[in-house]
């Protein structure tokens, strides 16, 4: 029965790709970090513990959403035919019970943050939904995927002052354009079903080399905005040595994926930019907690 239990559990974090949590997080907790410097307020566990929930709630949510949405399509794609609805392992019914009670936690959650955060949930809760429709109907999917991530700092952010401001809305725009950069690459894979299906993405639209150029100034804009919040935020040294790492990275997997060839879009997608958030989250931490 313990058995039974574990195999379950392990489903339902494959079905979300807990893994890739670590695109999001890193950048969370450079929101609270943010947020606890800007206010002068000692760190609160308990309030990082409950930003940490809201984001493992609404990543479960989200991917759970992606793949109930897109279950009928995975089936047809051989390179997802073998997720968990296609396979039969998690059923239609059961993933969507699982987005609705991931949904409900994360307003929970919300809640016992602040008002503020509480009454943003259904919104934040709409579009990361809501990304996973746009596929459907819009070339700028990669651009919506990267809204839905940018969240993670914002709402950290928010839920350690209750107000907006100015640089974590810069870590947010660095999000966006970082995400729908990678997510181009990883687009790259399915061009072919993706024309055929007339789904939206913009690999099928441009080609393979017209979409990495493209996908390579998100990037390139992207260390501009680092840079810009490097500036606007005083930081020191530490910061701007996680920069040039995190500048290095991205240059990398650009350079391993080509036109010609797509074999490592895999090492470039997941590997590459889980190191680089990690990294990147990791110095800007270290800088704001020693200044």
């Amino acid at each position: 029965m313990q058995h039974v239990r574990k195999s379950k559990v392990t489903d339902y974090l494959s079905l979300v790709k807990i893994n890739h949590t670590i695109f999001s997080l890193p950048f969370a907790l450079i929101g609270f970090f943010l947020a606890i410097k800007t206010d002068h307020q000692d760190l609160n566990i308990r309030l990082l513990a409950i930003v940490l929930l809201c984001v493992l709630f609404a990543r479960n949510a989200a991917m759970g959403f992606n793949r109930y949405a897109d279950r009928e399509f995975d089936k047809k794609n051989p390179r997802t035919a073998l997720r968990e609805i296609p396979s039969n392992i998690i059923s239609p019914t059961s993933a969507l019970l699982f987005v609705i009670f991931n949904s409900l936690l994360f307003m929970g959650a919300s809640y016992m943050l602040n008002f503020l955060c509480f009454l943003l949930s259904p919104v934040a809760l709409m579009v990361i939904l809501g990304y996973s429709l746009t596929k459907r109907f819009t070339y700028l999917s990669h651009l919506f995927l990267g809204i839905g991530l940018s969240l993670a700092p914002i709402g950290a952010y928010l839920a350690v002052t209750a107000r907006f401001d100015m640089l974590p809305v810069i870590f947010s725009f660095i999000v966006i354009f970082w995400v729908a950069g990678f997510d181009i690459l990883y687009s790259l894979q399915d061009i072919e079903f993706d024309r055929i299906e007339k789904l939206k993405s913009l690999p099928a639209r441009l080609g393979r080399g017209k979409a990495l150029i493209l996908s390579s100034l998100f990037h390139l804009l992207v260390l501009i905005l680092v840079g810009t919040a490097g500036v606007f935020g005083d930081f020191h040294l530490l910061y701007w040595i996680g920069a040039a790492i995190f500048a290095i990275l991205l240059g990398y997997e650009h350079l391993i994926v080509k036109p010609t060839d797509i074999s490592r879009v895999n090492l470039a997608f997941a590997t590459m930019n889980g190191m680089a958030s990690v990294i990147f989250a990791s110095f800007v931490i270290a800088d704001l907690l020693l200044h």
